[in-house]
């Protein structure tokens, strides 16, 4: 065993890993055969996001299923579920847009009871992925942010989660390969100044919330100002919050 973890150190710190130590653990734990292992090791060394290796990441303490083709949960993310949670009344209604692998959505409604969880992606493996991490605890949709929606939901949801991409196209070419060579471009791609998908969000946001309701989506810092007039031409009120612990800067839109 000794041998074989370290040759697995071996190959992925020379393929640059920082972690390597702990991602060999991770690998070595999943793989259920030699033959398996080995295969595992070569995705990685190729580049292969680690979560996408395994088939696994883990967000707010939940093993969520990913896919290959599948946007991986950053772990700053969790700072704004962590805000989500913190307002949502028991038996919210919870909409998680732009979901991925559903894990924000999933995240919430592990920590408030009686949750209504609605989520929608337009990248058929992420709702694919998605509806494999929601199952019966709630329902998943395929198309354009509210386009595939039941008009049901209309001035129902409590807490919108919207973390929806925010890179701005010019600098997709600087994220790390993991990132930009593996993930979706659409899920990175926030269009110019990296906030075009926010604006059509909180375009629409109002109509969708219920009174009180909030809408959640990260931004980086430097786009904090155009975020929240955003959000402000979208008649919701603003707030901004941060993490300096997760290095995440969340925008907080309230309807009333």
């Amino acid at each position: 065993m000794s041998f074989e973890f370290d040759s697995v150190v071996s190959r992925l710190r020379a393929a640059g890993c920082v972690f390597a130590e702990d991602e060999a653990r991770l690998i070595i734990s999943t793989a259920g055969t030699a033959d398996e292992l080995a295969a595992m090791v070569d995705r990685r060394v190729s580049g292969l996001p680690l979560e996408h290796v395994l088939g696994w990441a883990e967000f707010c303490g939940i093993r969520l299923a990913v896919e290959p083709g599948v946007f991986v949960p950053r772990r700053r993310t969790e700072f704004l579920v962590r805000q989500a949670v913190a307002g949502a009344p028991e038996g919210a209604v919870v909409l998680d847009l732009c979901c991925g692998s559903g894990a924000l959505g999933v995240a919430v409604a592990a920590s408030v009871a009686e949750v209504e969880l609605h989520a929608s992606d337009v990248e058929s493996a992420a709702v694919r992925c998605a509806r494999r991490n929601v199952g019966a605890a709630g329902r998943v949709y395929e198309g354009d942010l509210f386009a595939p929606l039941p008009g049901t939901l209309k001035g129902r949801v409590n807490v919108l989660l919207a973390n929806v991409p925010y890179v701005p196209t010019g600098e997709i070419a600087l994220l790390p390969p993991e990132a930009r060579d593996y993930e979706p471009r659409v899920t990175l791609d926030g269009g110019t100044d990296g906030l075009e998908v926010l604006r059509r969000v909180a375009s629409e946001a109002a109509g969708w919330l219920a009174p009180g309701g909030r809408l959640l989506s990260e931004v980086s810092d430097r786009q904090v100002p155009d975020a929240v007039r955003a959000v402000e031409l979208g008649g919701l009120g603003a707030d901004v919050v941060r993490s300096e612990e997760l290095s995440a800067t969340v925008l907080v839109g309230v309807n009333g």
